[in-house]
């Protein structure tokens, strides 16, 4: 496997080496003496699985007291996964960072804590995303922001996504950042 940083810090891609044939391919995706080699968490409590129908955005999330990192892969089709930098004292507060995984792409995203987190199912067919996650899910500390958020500027590759009613309603991050107590 190979790791990459991207422009901001925290953020990883983890390339999965992927032995393929024409049967189709097999890959390890978690090895917790690997990623304990590459400096990536490999102490992970809980695994969740979402699907999601063609169309479908989802976000963005996060969860703050306790921090939840997550380890994002697609088992099935493909999504636009968005991570935004929410630590107010981090040099790319209000960043965002957007790559496309799929289940045959070998990619990984670590999204540490401290981010809001997001995707969109791309192409004509369900997607499942997997992921890792480093805490317990804790309802009281969950959050989230407004995915059409101008401030972000995050440039959505779908026309008309069908939103839940509750990321509808999310805050803007105006809202979310005047709100914010680092105690």
């Amino acid at each position: 496997m190979k790791i990459h940083s991207v422009e901001i810090k925290g953020l990883k891609v983890i390339e999965l080496d992927l032995w393929r044939d024409s049967r189709g391919f097999f890959t390890e995706r978690f090895h917790e003496e690997r990623f304990k080699q590459a400096d990536l968490p490999y102490h992970f409590i809980q695994d969740n699985h979402s699907r999601s129908l063609p169309g479908v955005l989802r976000g963005l999330h996060f969860q703050l007291k306790p921090d939840q990192g997550k380890l994002v892969g697609v088992t099935r089709g493909k999504i636009w996964d968005v991570a935004v930098d929410i630590r107010p004292l981090s040099p790319t507060f209000g960043k965002h960072f957007s790559i496309e995984l799929t289940d045959e792409g070998g990619q990984l995203l670590w999204i540490p804590g401290g981010f809001a987190h997001g995707f969109c199912v791309l192409g004509n067919e369900p997607a499942d995303v997997f992921y890792k996650v480093d805490a317990p899910y804790t309802p009281h500390a969950e959050g989230g922001i407004h995915w059409a958020d101008p401030q972000l500027g995050l440039t959505w590759p779908i026309a008309n996504p069908a939103v839940s009613d509750r990321d509808q309603k999310l805050p803007s991050f105006q809202h979310w950042k005047s709100k914010w107590n680092p105690a």
